[in-house]
């Protein structure tokens, strides 16, 4: 069963390769079967290698499948190779189970669109690379998946590239990414230059024994690894390219920018743990970038009208709690909360796209409104996923994930009492911003009449996600609540144990009481502003200062701001001041050369055939005196 691995990733690609080739020429039915089909046939293979994985794992509960020498030269030889373990399988199974969703629900979304086929071909694509990305044995191999999950987002975001903005987001986030892609290239030198190979386990093992607790090496590599996964991750500071990425068809915000691709870097920590925690200075790196950007994500969706755009600063937010979790030591309850947000965000985005396009493309919340008597089936999975990513106590899936990981925050011996107290803020703007959108969306009277309803290609794939928005919670609960520990169980032959409760440290108990007032809170205010007294949120936006907080939350705490005076603007300067530098004059200079000889040769076309043959034995008489006499 286990040499079946191999077919994970190839399926996506081999559908990917088969639209490229055909697809303009075959009928949409076909790319309907191609697309969706090859990530279903994965999806299949995914679920029953994790029964067996279960039931009867491999040796030391991992599988590597060798499949050939990627790379022999001086000794250095990686394989293209793939690892299989708990991580590595639970989150394979997640980017195909969801993945199979979205592809499922964008038969009918994308239905009619002109470049159907290339959708696919694309979306195939990047279910391919992130799989490869998952599955690497190596850390090259990531960096392969890697770099193809970032070309796929560039071509998803860019999709509809008619439109200049869309191309304007999808190289932005091609820039940005690459900023932090940049680092990880260089942590991958610094580790193959000190340890003498990329293979992740190798690696792990080599610097576990080679280097002490908190040596600077170990330290640099664990924050280049980190500026890497904070770009792909959008975490501050590279956060900037993902709200501008809901430019994209709606399916593709759902499958790379809530569910798979920007949980990487999550992946990445998790997979070099014991590189982390080698170094508490990246530890504690991880954990203040996580609370810092779930806070500031937090505040910037209040403010937002876009219904897409205030899902994007979500996502900011909760991978801000996945890092958060890292960076405490709590790394089963940072997958969880990977396993749980893929499930109601990616539900979210699906079902954001149903009322996007029953409203005749409107994004605007506040042009919406009265949608739950219109499409009742969206409405109730859309508040499920709702109040899942808000965490409704004792009823959600993200209730239990998030709760894990506030407790760890302020439990665990790398954590504190500000890092706690920042997650708990989180969930009080989380519940705010939610329910504002749902409260601004579906209740009150309706804006703009309902054009289109979804058909079952689309509502299936929510009803699904709703299912286990709620019980994929279940595996993991409180001491409190049944003392259920099966998802950690499962991972803790990849990871280690959550890090020691702290002397005096809270109980989970009292965690989770503060986590469910903090909820409360939010969850009234947004009732009271949003259902019971509307007028009173125009009251307290009047005030001049309100607007300009209301401004610069907006603008993303004006980040883009920041970065066009202080690189791109500067960056433009030197690049017209060097226009007309010295260097490039040797260039026009021999541009000029090679055109004069041109000009000159040009002359001796002159159709004379006479002539052509007196310069054929003119040129063979001087070739042969300068052989004879040279």
């Amino acid at each position: 069963m286990y040499s079946l691995l191999w077919l994970i990733p190839a399926l996506p690609f081999a559908g990917a390769l088969i639209l490229m080739i055909a697809g303009p020429r075959i009928s949409p039915r076909a790319v309907k079967a191609v697309g969706a089909g090859s990530v279903c046939v994965s999806t299949v293979i995914s679920i029953l290698l994790m029964f067996r994985f279960i039931v009867a794992p491999p040796p030391n509960h991992a599988f590597v499948q060798h499949l050939w020498t990627w790379i022999d030269v001086a000794g250095f030889h990686p394989h293209v190779s793939l690892y299989l373990d708990s991580l590595s399988m639970l989150m394979a199974l997640v980017v195909c189970f969801v993945g199979f969703l979205i592809h499922l629900y964008s038969t009918e979304f994308m239905e009619g669109d002109e470049g159907y086929s290339r959708f696919f071909a694309y979306m195939n694509l990047f279910v391919g690379s992130m799989l490869t990305l998952l599955l690497g044995a190596n850390l090259l191999l990531l960096f392969l998946g890697w770099e193809g999950v970032g070309l796929c987002s560039y071509l998803l975001i860019g999709f509809w590239y008619t439109d200049p903005a869309n191309g304007r987001a999808a190289r932005k986030a091609f820039y940005v990414t690459r900023v932090g892609d940049t680092a990880f290239i260089i942590g991958l030198f610094l580790l193959f230059t000190h340890l003498g190979t990329l293979n992740i386990q190798a690696l792990m093992q080599r610097a576990t024994a080679q280097w002490p607790v908190g040596t600077p090496l170990a330290m640099a590599a664990g924050l280049l690894l980190l500026g890497g996964a904070v770009g792909k991750s959008a975490q501050l500071p590279l956060q900037t390219w993902l709200p501008d990425a809901m430019a994209g068809p709606t399916p593709t915000s759902a499958l790379i920018h809530a569910a798979t691709m920007v949980t990487a870097g999550v992946y990445l920590i998790a997979r070099t743990h014991a590189l982390f925690m080698l170094s508490p200075v990246s530890m504690h790196a991880v954990a203040i970038v996580g609370a810092a950007t779930l806070i500031l994500a937090g505040f910037s969706a209040l403010t937002q009208e876009d219904i897409k755009r205030i899902l994007a600063y979500s996502t900011i937010s909760q991978i801000g709690y996945m890092f958060l979790a890292l960076g405490v030591g709590a790394w089963s309850a940072g997958i969880f909360h990977f396993m749980t947000h893929a499930f109601f965000k990616a539900l979210l985005f699906l079902g954001a796209g149903i009322v996007i396009n029953a409203c005749h493309h409107e994004h605007s919340i506040f042009k919406m409104g009265g949608l739950r008597k219109e499409l009742p089936v969206t409405f109730w999975t859309y508040l499920i996923a709702g109040c899942s990513l808000a965490g409704v106590p004792l009823v959600t899936a993200g209730f239990y994930s998030k709760g894990l990981i506030i407790f760890q925050a302020g439990a665990s011996t790398y954590g504190s009492r500000a890092l706690w107290l920042a997650a708990v803020v989180g969930v009080f703007l989380t519940a705010l911003y939610t329910f504002r959108m749902i409260f601004v969306a579906f209740f009150g009277d309706a804006q703009t009449p309902v054009s289109h309803k979804p058909g079952w290609s689309m509502k299936i794939p929510c009803i699904v996600l709703a299912a286990l928005s709620i019980v994929g919670g279940l595996v993991e609960t409180p001491r409190f609540l049944g003392d259920i520990h099966a998802f950690s169980n499962y991972l803790h032959s990849a990871l280690p144990a959550a890090a020691s409760a702290a002397p005096g440290a809270m109980s989970e108990g009292a965690s989770e009481a503060y986590v469910t007032l903090a909820f409360l809170i939010g969850f009234f205010i947004a009732y009271w502003l949003y259902i019971r007294n509307r007028a009173l949120v125009e009251s307290l936006s009047a005030p001049a200062v309100c607007k300009a907080l209301h401004r610069f939350w907006h603008s993303d705490w004006a980040m883009d701001w920041l970065y066009d005076r202080v690189f791109v603007q500067p960056i433009m300067g030197l690049a017209r001041v060097d226009k007309a530098d010295v260097v490039d004059s040797i260039y026009d200079g021999a541009a000029y050369l090679s055109e004069a000889l041109y000009r000159g040769l040009r002359q001796t076309e002159t159709g004379r055939v006479r002539w052509y043959a007196a310069g054929i034995v003119a040129g063979s008489v001087i070739f042969v005196a300068l052989v004879l006499f040279l």
